[in-house]
């Protein structure tokens, strides 16, 4: 695709909409012999047949287009997506591919076989390049998924480097595990500074479920810098900005374990009481087992609930002069 600021100028909204959603298990119908997605076959535990594989990527896809209101998510991060065919029938066997949408993924080292991917509109965003980075543990012997880095150019003539991430679970203990996630805030925020040396202006974008709150340790570790210019700007920090309890909720709990994250440069595009939790009333149910709602899933437990997924998606607009001039 040849690319024109002309043409982008005229197509692209004056807002810039990102979106972060954890989908939960969206997985294809086939067999990977290299991982364990046995559960999800259509003679596994779940019986996770034809028919509820595309029930669940048409619940995706109307996600996606609801919170786009006008249109669609300029970028759209995803964590615990399978594989390519997961994200091909997705933008093409749904109502999406009247978005046109592009999309990268990391080539994951979890157990499972799920990944984290970025969705992209090449009309808002250029894109330059991605890699899939390894973290490096402190335990050898642990295996996660990736961190997805994508770098692409926006109308302003901004390089936008943007990075995906799913961080180690909770599951075996929040303390037992949280070394886990303190490496790979580490490896992230090693990654964000080398770009101070090769970017003049480095705007980053950071989304992901990282599996603990805005004050744990590990999330202080991005946002905290040894050079306080570096330092980012955590956007669902303040609760009290927020329009919900939380993005996930677990024994009765909501927890904000789904956040975005801007680098200073980047942070003066930010549409002012932009960033939201995305919480209609589609998306959740009656918590019988505890009080209130509760996150409408595909599977609760084992019984087949045909929702979503288990997190509400995050949210935060940008606006992009449109003349295309970098101020």
């Amino acid at each position: 695709m040849v690319f024109s600021y002309k043409t982008f100028a005229q197509t692209s909204q004056q807002e810039f909409r990102v979106m972060f959603y954890n989908v939960e298990n969206l997985f294809d119908l086939y067999d990977d012999p290299e991982t364990n997605d046995d559960e999800f076959l259509p003679d596994g535990a779940r019986h996770w047949t034809p028919n509820r594989y595309y029930a669940r990527l048409r619940q995706t896809a109307r996600v996606i287009s609801a919170i786009g209101e006008w249109g669609t998510p300029a970028l759209v991060g995803l964590c615990e997506v399978e594989n390519d065919t997961v994200l091909t029938h997705l933008l093409n066997r749904t109502p999406l591919r009247e978005q046109q949408y592009h999309y990268c993924m990391t080539r994951g080292n979890d157990a499972r076989g799920i990944n984290s991917a970025l969705l992209y509109q090449r009309d808002k965003f250029k894109y330059l390049g991605h890699t899939s980075e390894r973290i490096r543990f402190s335990d050898k012997k642990k295996r996660s998924r990736d961190i997805l880095h994508v770098w692409g150019e926006l109308i302003t003539g901004d390089t936008l480097d943007v990075f995906v991430c799913h961080f180690p679970s909770r599951s075996g203990g929040e303390k037992e595990t949280e070394q886990g996630r303190v490496d790979a805030a580490r490896h992230l925020r090693k990654i964000c500074d080398s770009l101070y040396n090769v970017r003049k202006t480095p705007n980053m974008l950071v989304m992901g479920d990282f599996n603990d709150t805005p004050f744990n340790k590990s999330v202080r570790k991005i946002v905290k810098a040894s050079n306080p210019k570096r330092n980012f700007i955590n956007l669902c920090e303040d609760a009290e900005t927020l329009n919900f309890e939380g993005s996930h909720k677990h024994q009765g709990e909501w927890m904000m374990l789904d956040q975005i994250m801007v680098s200073q440069p980047w942070k003066r595009y930010l549409k002012t009481g932009s960033v939201k939790i995305f919480c209609p009333s589609f998306l959740l149910t009656e918590d019988k087992a505890r009080r209130g709602k509760r996150p409408l899933r595909t599977y609760h437990g084992y019984k087949y609930e045909g929702g979503y997924s288990d997190h509400l998606p995050v949210v935060a607009d940008f606006l992009l002069p449109l003349d295309g001039i970098n101020q």
